[in-house]
């Protein structure tokens, strides 16, 4: 019940009861709600900054899942352009250089697309810049598909053509999968194991247990089979022509001798520890006209897509070498 005020009027000399204008009460209404209309607008300005509503909590949840989305595709694209670019590598350094075949440019691999801005409808969004760049790149990595793809389907025409000279260059791994304990060290720079220096290492090490079987990666001559090259013990050096030799060394003994013609996958020797070596295991090289190349890109024969970049991972790391 509200309370009556009063107050003492000197003219009649008594006490009169106030009366409130209706206007003098509109007045204190409106000032009340606008003024609690100001109070819960600074409210609301205020707390937004530290409490979130449930559908912006929802929408940060799918912002933040969107991210980690692209996050996984890009690291996805750099394994596939990794995977990629090794491909193109040996088409380049490898396929069309025997074949006789001029090498792709890198700018034609890599070209963007010209003209018309094909990301323009990312635009305008918080995650513009991530989601253009993201579509940028996984248009490059496709057309670059198209271009190794096209370039693979010239190799196979060259191929036909050269079908002794497939049979003679090194193309599988002289170890089968199935009898390895690792890969101990790949073509590089590595630790010598008996002076802990780092030096290049010119083959691939392929550790297993002594009498493992030893197989050639391609058909050709055997040159050597003896234990005079220094640190290589007991090694095998096979001539497959067109300016390729490969070397097998430290090995427990022989299957072959000197002058024998062998075709790729013949048993040809037995893994062992002899010359200058740590512990069982093979050690293989590859000669080109001279030169000790890289013997991971001469596996294509008997290895798949998987196996191949499980070989390529173990080999880049820059461990010690066991000879």
């Amino acid at each position: 019940m509200a309370k009556v005020k009063y107050y003492y009027d000197a003219e009649t000399l008594s006490y009169r009861k106030v009366e409130r204008k209706k206007r003098t009460t509109l007045k204190y209404a409106t000032v009340f709600i606008l003024a609690s209309a100001l109070f819960g607008f600074f409210f609301v300005l205020i707390a937004s900054q530290f409490f979130q509503s449930p559908k912006e909590l929802q929408l940060a949840r799918e912002l933040q899942n969107m991210q980690l989305q692209y996050d996984l595709l890009n690291k996805r694209m750099d394994d596939a352009i990794a995977a990629l670019g090794n491909v193109e590598e040996r088409d380049n350094a490898i396929y069309r250089l025997y074949f006789e075949a001029n090498p792709i440019p890198e700018e034609q691999r890599r070209a963007g697309f010209g003209g018309v801005n094909r990301y323009k409808k990312f635009e305008g969004f918080d995650n513009s810049q991530l989601i253009s760049e993201s579509n940028k790149r996984l248009d490059i990595l496709e057309k670059a598909i198209v271009v190794q793809s096209k370039s693979l389907d010239e190799i196979k025409i060259l191929a036909k053509d050269k079908e002794k000279f497939l049979v003679a260059i090194p193309a599988i791994q002289p170890v089968n999968n199935e009898n390895l304990t690792r890969v101990a060290s790949g073509y590089g720079y590595r630790t010598d194991p008996f002076t802990k220096v780092r030096k290049f290492h010119y083959g691939m090490d392929f550790t297993a247990p002594r009498g493992t079987p030893i197989y050639a990666s391609g058909d050709g001559i055997v040159k050597r089979a003896d234990s005079k090259a220094s640190g290589f013990g007991k090694h095998i050096r096979i001539d497959h022509g067109y300016g390729y030799v490969s070397l097998y060394a430290h090995l427990y003994k022989y299957n072959v001798r000197v002058n024998q013609r062998v075709k790729r996958g013949d048993l040809i020797g037995f893994v062992g520890s002899t010359g200058r070596s740590e512990a069982p295991h093979l050690h293989y090289e590859i000669i080109k006209d001279g030169n000790r190349i890289n013997p991971i890109n001469f596996y294509y024969g008997n290895l798949s897509a998987e196996e191949f970049n499980d070989l390529l991972q173990k080999a880049s790391l820059e461990n010690q070498s066991l000879d």
